[in-house]
């Protein structure tokens, strides 16, 4: 097994774009296999090639230095070669989940002042009531043909030979082919402009624009070798969504870095994790709490025996969960970390150990010991460094550390003391420098990897009608991460019901932001300043009890609920971006 070091210093130096790292790998490893996407394959040469084609139709496009692209898709390898060609030309990529409803949708693209729009089929119709009432008039360009006589989704398409070809080429076999020299747009890119926005919940109800450089993205990568230890040989399958930094900054990022293959799987399947593992002879993915305790507890009859899976990142951990996959499904190494989407890779527990389960990790280290990623600190209220064993914030100091908020400076400001980043998280270190995570301060519900703004989700529940004033509170679940419950003042002689309301958020909201539990009140806990305490509502555990569980099996369980002894909270796990 090479080392860290060992496998970058295979191939040429970079000037920390994503253009010059891709011109590395393609010029030492171009025949290598690097996309791969159901039957279809690119190797680094023919990854250049299409970045250098899609770059070519952007810019045709009118995308130059500093305009933003949506990205609206399932992963798809159109996303890989947009956000490449995004940055050969100095502009930015703006991924949007596509679950999103158009209210959600609006918002980000607005914000975001888009000039176009790649999205798949399935969202075309989103993102036009997204975009209708809004003074922004983006291209539209959909990643792959729609299915069927779609007239509409055809008009969309307007450039179809972008990645349609692309398709056509890949599936032919076609060979290597050499960059398009005279032909492709010239570079425009820097390695401290930024080149993606990853928008992300925040405690105001509305979404912000994570700002990120080539530079971070880069960095984010060659750390992601140093602790994963990837070699050129490994494949990574993705199957995290790419408008998070998670598949952008690790997976994808850190298979370019190593030389290594990117597996890209469309969306999370349970049912077929074990078989594309096998199928794709991955040796490496990156999951989340809810993922690692799906698979945990899916019939056996799925583990397909005989892969080549060896790593997996994510967090948290629990001691059952390296039992089950190291001793049932042979996976080796699980590696435990911690990041937001403004300090990517901040922590993890090293690749070589000791391991600590349940625990952030130590500082993560970059390949090149001369650049230091990480510096971290647990302070109190007033920034004074606590000592170890202490409870405080959070505090970090990173090169990979966002650009800041786009168009928000007074978010910015807010979110560093003296130059530390503020993550809101409430942690210790233990004599060993591990950090362990302890609660949230901010007003996020993490559920199955999303941050999910619970003042976003007070606004809309208070927009019905029949509602006074309502809060979302996080609940625990048996994944190991959070349920939404939502508590809610009713005005005298609404006949609203607790489905009614969920069936309120679900028209408004994408399908993870969802309450699993109602429960009507007759008043909310206030602070001195006539805020809703959410700190009192998460200690009282009656509310879950008194709550409708609106899923089926929460339905079926409702009858012996009431007489259920009340249950102590799961302690959240370490969160990993």
């Amino acid at each position: 097994m090479l080392e860290p070091a060992q496998v970058l210093a295979r191939y040429p130096a970079h000037r920390w774009t994503l253009g010059s790292l891709l011109a590395s790998r393609a010029g030492s490893a171009g025949q290598r296999e690097f996309l791969v996407f159901g039957e279809r394959s690119w190797t680094y040469s023919q990854t250049l090639l299409e970045v250098d084609r899609s770059a070519a139709m952007l810019q045709a496009r009118g995308i130059g230095a500093g305009q933003r692209v949506g990205v609206m898709s399932l992963n798809h390898p159109s996303t890989v070669f947009v956000f490449f060609a995004l940055a050969r030309l100095g502009a930015v990529m703006v991924p949007v989940n596509p679950e999103f409803r158009a209210e959600e949708a609006r918002y980000v693209l607005s914000h975001a002042e888009v000039s176009g729009v790649v999205c798949s089929p399935t969202a075309l119709e989103t993102v036009r009531g997204a975009l209708a009432p809004t003074p922004l008039r983006p291209w539209l360009m959909l990643n792959e043909p729609p299915e069927g006589d779609d007239a509409a989704s055809r008009d969309a398409a307007a450039a179809p030979e972008l990645f349609d070809a692309a398709v056509q080429r890949a599936n032919a076999g076609a060979p290597a082919a050499q960059p398009l020299g005279s032909a492709a747009p010239a570079a425009t890119e820097q390695a401290d402009a930024p080149c993606v926005f990853i928008y992300t919940s925040g405690t105001t109800g509305f979404p912000k624009g994570v700002m990120h450089s080539q530079r971070n993205v880069v960095l984010a990568g060659e750390g992601f070798v140093q602790r994963m230890y990837l070699q050129p040989d490994d494949r990574l399958m993705c199957i995290l969504p790419m408008f998070h930094i998670n598949a952008l900054f690790y997976s994808l990022a850190g298979a370019l870095a190593a030389g290594a293959a990117l597996v890209l799987i469309s969306r999370f399947s349970a049912s077929r994790f074990w078989v594309d593992v096998a199928r794709f002879r991955a040796t490496e993915v990156n999951t989340m709490a809810a993922v690692s305790t799906i698979l945990m507890r899916r019939p056996r009859d799925e583990f397909v025996p005989g892969h080549a899976l060896r790593k997996i990142y994510g967090a948290p951990f629990t001691a059952e969960i390296y039992r089950v996959f190291n001793e049932e499904f042979g996976v080796p190494s699980l590696i435990e970390g911690y990041g937001m989407s403004e300090i990517p890779g901040a922590l993890n527990n090293p690749f070589l150990g000791p391991h600590k389960i349940g625990s952030m990790g130590q500082p993560s280290r970059h390949p090149d010991p001369a650049l230091r990623l990480a510096e971290l600190r647990v302070v109190d209220d007033a920034g004074a460094e606590l000592p170890d064993g202490q409870t405080g914030e959070l505090v970090v100091k990173t090169p990979m550390l966002m650009k800041g908020y786009y168009r928000d400076p007074q978010q910015t400001e807010a979110a560093f003391r003296d130059g530390w980043f503020l993550t809101g998280d409430l942690a210790w270190r233990d004599n060993d420098g591990y950090f362990w995570f302890v609660a949230r301060k901010k007003d996020i519900i993490r559920r199955r990897g999303e941050n999910i703004s619970g003042a976003e989700l007070d606004r809309i529940v208070e927009l019905h009608p029949d509602v006074v004033q309502a809060a979302a509170i996080p609940v625990p679940n048996e994944l190991g991460d959070d349920e939404i419950l939502v508590a809610a003042i009713l005005k005298p002689g609404a006949a609203l019901s607790e489905q009614g309301l969920a069936d309120w958020v679900r028209e408004r909201l994408a399908a993870a932001k969802m309450p699993r539990y109602v429960v009507f009140v007759d008043a909310l806990p206030q602070t001195p300043t006539h805020r809703v305490a959410k700190f009192k509502m998460r200690a009282d555990k009656t509310l879950q009890l008194r709550a409708v569980d609106l899923t089926a099996a929460g339905a079926a369980a409702r009858g012996s609920a009431a007489a259920a002894a009340p249950t102590a909270a799961a302690k959240p796990g370490a969160r990993s971006a």
